[in-house]
């Protein structure tokens, strides 16, 4: 029972030093420039490790998206309003397009590499804990988005529309454009279009 025990918590600390190392090293580096080796020598661990761990370098790369993800949905699920609940349904839903569109600016590297890549993710672990075609906790965001706008517009196709709109937000022209100019622009567009759904006759 002791080994297994140690095991457990080796396992955890492996995978707690892969992911910080991986995010030091994108403080640095393009994730498309991140190699599995890099991850290791930074991690103090094995190249096996790593593999065994999270299966693949996408499937490293998905799994550090979904813990840097999970964040907002926790504070969607349980932070305060008008994030979390509490507050008017138009003000949660600006607030969560604010949040989701901040997210996005401040991982658009490592967000652009899992839209570039087509490598197939074969890790449990991750597979497990992202959905969606690689795309963290993207089913409680559509889910979240989709019931505010039904709320306010029940004349409106809100599970499609929530799609478009996060989709929107994985794409390689919108990420491109975060890049060369901040986040700023995307965020007003994005509440220009939402608003005038919301307030149209």
């Amino acid at each position: 029972m002791g080994e297994i025990r140690k095991e457990r918590a080796d396992a955890v600390r492996n995978r707690r030093a892969i992911l910080a190392a991986t995010e030091k090293l994108l403080a640095a580096h393009r994730a498309a420039d991140i190699s599995i080796e890099q991850v290791a020598d930074e991690a103090g661990v094995a190249k096996g490790t790593v593999f065994h761990r999270f299966g693949s370098r996408t499937g490293l790369m998905t799994a550090l998206m979904y813990e840097r993800a999970q964040a907002l949905s926790d504070a969607i699920a349980d932070g305060l309003p008008p994030l979390g609940p509490g507050a008017l349904d138009r003000d949660r839903l600006f607030a969560f397009l604010d949040a989701v569109i901040d997210m996005v600016a401040r991982n658009k590297s490592l967000l652009t590499e899992l839209a570039r890549t087509t490598e197939t993710v074969t890790s449990t672990e991750t597979e497990t804990t992202a959905d969606s075609g690689g795309k963290p906790v993207y089913s409680f965001w559509h889910t979240h988005l989709r019931t505010l706008l039904a709320t306010q517009r029940p004349d409106v196709d809100a599970d499609l529309i929530a799609h478009l709109v996060l989709g929107s937000l994985h794409s390689e022209p919108v990420l491109a454009r975060m890049t060369a100019e901040g986040p700023d622009r995307v965020a007003t567009a994005l509440r220009v279009m939402v608003q005038s759904l919301l307030d149209a006759p």
